[in-house]
């Protein structure tokens, strides 16, 4: 909290060696040291001795997430670069999703159904950058998950990592 380092970032879907960094746009990188090469279980996550994750005497945060069945979805896709897009199943309507290519230098994108009242939606917002929302992507956020609409950004052929959360949880 008191140093200006990366935020680290692991998913299910990376290997327990390797990270992202939620305020870049950095592809995913190999780092067996931020969180010690040990993919985390339901109780427990490692961290080495990277300074992004366990400086000495530096207080630190981690927000830890898990997939709830019916309320939230991780996940990984292959964009297939073209105007009928990947389908994501995630059981429910997602309310908000994040996404990152792991293979690019792209942005974090968000989609949420609050801004976007209609399908196929265009608004997203880039949460490691201070630009405004954007409105140059279609998105269906549909009733077991979402569909992209666009060859472009989060569709185009490449792997992205996603978390996605339920607008209405039903468990």
């Amino acid at each position: 909290r008191n140093t200006s380092t990366d935020w680290d970032v692991y998913h299910g879907s990376l290997a327990n060696t390797e990270r992202l960094h939620l305020n870049t746009t950095g592809a995913k990188n190999t780092a067996a040291h931020a969180f010690n090469s040990t993919s985390p279980t339901t109780a427990v996550f490692s961290v080495g001795n990277a300074d992004n994750t366990n400086k000495s005497s530096s207080p630190m945060i981690a927000y830890c997430f898990a997939e709830k069945q019916g309320y939230s979805k991780f996940g990984s896709y292959t964009g297939n670069g073209n105007a009928d897009g990947t389908f994501v199943y995630t059981w429910f309507k997602p309310r908000y999703i994040i996404f990152k290519n792991i293979d690019a230098a792209e942005h974090w994108a968000v989609f949420d159904t609050e801004r976007g009242t209609y399908n196929p939606t265009d608004h997203r917002l880039l949460p490691n950058s201070a630009d405004t929302e954007q409105a140059n992507n279609d998105l269906d956020i549909l009733s077991n998950g979402f569909k992209w609409r666009t060859s472009g950004n989060e569709n185009k052929a490449a792997t992205y990592i996603y978390y996605a959360v339920a607008e209405t949880p039903f468990k």
